[in-house]
């Protein structure tokens, strides 16, 4: 009996360990031959993930913040997870569904159209983003010469789209999983998949739980002002040239540049570095670890991380009371002459646009830069198809883009010609015919001859620039020693050239040989006679500058014949306000020798525009507690309705800080658009702060 139960408890134990070696064979194959030896049962993806930079921010020189950064939340795609998962298809669908219910956008570069009859889009796209279609095609064997409809046939095919979904839906979730397979092909970043989500979305989006679809932290720009829209500029993607431009300077490809305005001209101080992130997760999603990638010299070593770097913070000369009162006025002004209640002669009621400038007179320094009509940059997106339907183009920037004749503001540049060729000295006095009969078949008029048919009389200078006697100019031009004389003052002065802002500009062009032939060819108006001189001597014929150049010009008036580079750039701080980048220093352009007689001359003369019981301006500008010297102008433009307006000025008159220009298209007179000056004058010189809800930035740096 113990024989048999010995006998048992062998075989027994021999079936126990025949088992114990069977699950032990198979627990062998499982885990270390079907795994190549790796036993660890969580399979991991690593992926690069850019992480935006935050663009410096744009303020006034006082430190008011115009532009800068709110906080948002970006929704980023990891690739690998979501097209690792079994039912990639359907979780895209319902996330595409989600966005159209939503109305939210997404980013999707596919370049055929989202709806039947399907076509290429490619001419949407930059360079770079139709080479890496091309790639794509390459990359899966397909034609470069497919058609749209067929493509999207062959990838239906490829990615196993259901056959009972529309056209339009399996398209959609092409786009998406071209985006992943991109990111493959090109060795892009993860894919951003909508930008600046809102909160309500962004809450609607996530309770998909669609895989691999992360929240990331990001900026967007936000304007702190209502104003000064025609120079803060505006951000936009990067065409085609600006890529090739921008990639040689380390940008992504779907990177945002300024393309306007302060954005863009000083896109090298605002820009940031974006960072490069290693991000490692499991198949689900769920992140193992993060850090950022390491940077390294041209010999390998490492010499720090890819980590985000915020742009500069670019300081302006912008004032933003200055700024706001400027452009109120100019709005007030252009309100009242509209209005047949308050202007009540015709002429003027048909204005259109203006623009004001507000210089520093021995800086260059522009505090205001303002043009009508404008809009609101803080809605600029939401409302630009309702911009371009209105009136005279809000977007047109008319202070440093249009050119317009000057008018007798011009005539300070004709006095200084004939003093300075000693054609005319200070107190000779010149009788007013009415009309110049100098030259057969020219007979140009004084206006008050013809308005009221009667003359100024003798008139020195300072009488003639008080009352503005165009005969009076008419002979200060016809004694020139050439013409060469009077472009080469003007030039001198600023008028028709560059006037050194960081920003594009229309230069514009003065009254010359020159000109005639650039507007007329060979033909027989290409040459230039005795009568385009007298014309240009009060600021007509071909003469043609910005309000930018009349400030520049008033400057140098006021500064004695010192021209200034005019500039909108005060200084360069660090993201974190602490350290100086770089200073703008005042930089003279050019010197025109102007002699003290001559220098009291027209001072003595535009300070009677306002002061003298005859000044052209003395009821607009009247109570003011600062001395101005100033000069009105009205400009014929050969077209039907009003003459345009122009204003210049200097205050105080007898030690200049600021100069102000302020124009108005179809304005009749100069004279009414003297009130937005007064307006910029009070408050310069009374230091009012009126800025409103914007954002001040301490200065840290002492």
């Amino acid at each position: 009996m113990e024989r048999i139960s010995r006998f048992r408890a062998i075989v027994l134990l021999v079936i126990i360990g025949l088992i114990l070696g069977f699950f032990s064979l198979r627990l062998f194959q499982l885990q270390i031959i079907e795994t190549d030896g790796n036993t660890d049962n969580t399979t991991t993806y690593t992926t690069l993930t850019r992480v935006k930079a935050a663009r410096g921010d744009i303020l006034d020189r006082n430190g008011n913040i115009l532009v800068g950064n709110r906080a948002s939340y970006d929704l980023v795609f990891n690739h690998y997870v979501i097209t690792s998962n079994s039912n990639t298809n359907e979780a895209l669908y319902k996330l595409v569904k989600k966005c159209q219910e939503l109305g939210v956008e997404y980013n999707d570069h596919f370049p055929i159209t989202a709806t039947r009859p399907f076509e290429y889009t490619l001419d949407d796209y930059t360079t770079a983003w139709r080479g890496y279609f091309q790639s794509y095609l390459s990359d899966r064997s397909i034609d470069s010469d497919i058609t749209a409809p067929l493509l999207l046939n062959k990838l239906r095919e490829r990615y196993k789209i259901p056959d009972n979904w529309t056209d339009e839906e399996a398209r959609a979730v092409i786009g998406l999983r071209y985006e992943f397979d991109l990111r493959g092909v090109a060795n892009l970043s993860n894919y951003v998949f909508i930008e600046d989500v809102s909160d309500e979305h962004l809450s609607a989006i996530k309770e998909l739980n669609t895989p691999g679809l992360m929240v990331e932290s990001s900026t967007v720009r936000e304007y702190h002002t209502s104003y000064a829209a025609h120079i803060l500029g505006t951000m936009g993607a990067m065409n085609s040239d600006q890529w090739t431009e921008y990639k040689a300077k380390g940008y992504a490809m779907d990177a945002v540049i300024g393309q306007s305005g302060f954005e863009a001209a000083f896109e090298e101080y605002l820009h940031g570095t974006d960072g490069t992130r290693v991000d490692v997760v499991d198949k689900n999603g769920t992140i193992i670890s993060q850090y950022y990638a390491n940077e390294y010299d041209e010999d390998g070593n490492v010499i720090g991380t890819k980590s985000p770097q915020a742009g500069n913070n670019v300081e302006t000369t912008i004032d933003l009371n200055i700024q706001i009162i400027a452009e109120d006025a100019l709005a007030d002004v252009i309100a009242y002459l509209q209005d047949p209640e308050q202007n009540k002669e015709e002429a003027g009621r048909d204005v259109e646009g203006a623009a004001v400038v507000v210089m520093e007179v021995k800086t260059g320094d522009v505090l205001a830069c303002a043009s009508y009509p404008t809009y609101n940059p803080i809605t600029y997106n939401q409302d630009y198809n309702d911009i371009l339907q209105q009136d005279f183009n809000p977007l047109f920037n008319r202070a440093f883009h249009a050119a317009y004749p000057p008018g007798s503001a011009f005539k300070p540049c004709t006095l200084i010609a004939a003093m300075n060729t000693g054609k005319y000295t200070a107190g000779e006095l010149i009788k007013d015919e009415g009309v110049f009969t100098e030259y057969d078949g020219f007979s140009p008029k004084c206006l008050v001859y013809s308005n009221y048919g009667i003359t100024h009389g003798e008139i020195d200078a300072q009488k003639a620039l008080e009352v503005s006697c165009n005969y009076f100019f008419y002979e200060l031009a016809d004694r020139l020693p050439s013409d060469d004389t009077l472009d080469e003052t003007a030039k001198a002065l600023g008028l028709g050239e560059p006037t050194g802002i960081e920003l594009d500009e229309t230069i514009g062009y003065r009254s010359n040989l020159e000109t005639k032939k650039l507007l007329y060819g060979d033909g027989i108006n290409s040459g230039y006679y005795i009568g385009n001189r007298i014309l240009a001597a009060i600021g007509q014929d071909e003469n043609r500058f910005s309000p930018m150049q009349l400030a520049v010009y008033a400057s140098t008036l006021a500064n004695k014949g010192i021209r200034m580079k005019a500039t909108f750039l005060n200084r360069v701080v660090s993201a974190d306000y602490r350290s100086l980048v770089y200073e703008n220093q005042p930089v003279p352009v050019s010197t025109l020798e102007i002699s003290e007689e001559t220098y009291r001359t027209y001072v003595e003369g535009m300070k009677a525009v306002v002061s003298g019981g005859q000044g052209t301006a003395r009821n607009t500008m009247a109570g003011l507690d600062v001395e101005v010297a100033a000069k009105t102008g009205t400009a014929q433009t050969g077209m039907l309705g009003s003459d345009h307006g122009s204003f210049i000025c200097f205050a105080p008159a007898d030690d200049p800080e600021i100069a102000i220009v302020v124009y108005g298209e179809k304005a009749a007179h100069g004279a009414t658009l003297g009130r937005v000056a007064k307006a910029v004058i009070e408050a310069y010189f009374a230091n009012d702060d009126v800025v409103g809800d914007v954002v001040y930035v301490e200065n840290t740096m002492g």
